[in-house]
């Protein structure tokens, strides 16, 4: 595979029969539901007949397949990519790094920061960095800077976390999720690998989608040195993005769910 998670050398046909299974579709539901006929689909999965720029498009959107897996659809059929991938600090995406940063200045009295696909933090507020400053570790920069490993690593904020068994397993229960969307990436897949190996985290399968049964949400509580703090997560993203990278970043802030919590945020971010 490539960082696309299309297997190189595979063909149009096996690309699309590929994401077909993922998606759980049969071949005649995949028809139904791109209104093209059974027998032309079969004809693409086989060879037989080689389909137009627009068709391969249509069928994407149909699968709900990703940017990044459109682009690797269009390049299996022999197209050149439709969306373009630009970091969100290049001059050309500068309308988007304007708008996240008025997202996080919007959201300056809570720790916002935003992930890409592989989890790692693009970009975060001040009182993100003020929020890990409180637990007093000194968190490695390769852990700080993904948001996965920062909960989930022993070197990270995990010794802070007072429910960490059930906060773990429902972040991995998002994750996978995400790989639901995306279950070809091998990049978040061998994230996904890595925190496996971390101590405790196997033992978390059995414990999905980790949600009590008599709380409607899942706190993130901490032990800080400024007492116990208590979040909520909120997660956003950007509506109708037409680049990759920018379909793969996702907002996530932490609201306080009381006023002690509430309390020491202002007194450490002066908001």
């Amino acid at each position: 595979m490539n960082d696309s998670g299309a297997v190189t050398g595979a063909t149009f046909g096996d690309e699309l029969r590929r994401w077909r299974d993922a998606r759980r579709f049969s071949q005649l539901a995949l028809a139904a539901a791109a209104d093209v006929s059974q027998r032309h689909l079969s004809f693409l999965e086989t060879g037989r007949s080689k389909p137009s720029r627009d068709m391969v498009l249509h069928l994407a959107q149909t699968l709900e397949l990703p940017l990044r897996a459109r682009n690797a659809l269009l390049a299996a059929a022999g197209f050149s990519a439709e969306y373009p991938e630009r970091a969100v600090d290049e001059p050309a995406a500068g309308e988007v790094g304007d708008v996240l940063q008025t997202v996080l200045d919007t959201h300056s009295a809570f720790p916002t920061h935003v992930v890409d696909r592989g989890w790692d933090i693009v970009v975060a507020n001040p009182a993100w960095a003020r929020l890990v400053a409180l637990s007093e570790i000194d968190v490695p920069v390769d852990v700080a800077t993904n948001t996965l490993r920062l909960c989930l690593h022993p070197d990270g904020i995990r010794p802070t976390i007072v429910n960490w068994e059930t906060f773990a397993a429902s972040l991995l229960d998002r994750v996978e999720r995400a790989r639901g969307r995306a279950p070809f990436d091998e990049r978040l897949d061998a994230l996904v690998t890595e925190v496996g190996t971390y101590p405790g985290v196997a033992d978390l399968a059995d414990r999905r989608p980790g949600r009590p049964s008599n709380e409607l949400l899942m706190p993130m509580m901490l032990d800080m040195p400024v007492g116990r703090l208590r979040f909520v997560s909120m997660v956003a993203e950007l509506d109708g993005p037409f680049d990759v990278a920018l379909d793969e970043l996702r907002i996530k802030t932490l609201l306080p769910l009381d006023r002690d919590t509430e309390l020491a945020l202002q007194e450490a971010t002066g908001h």
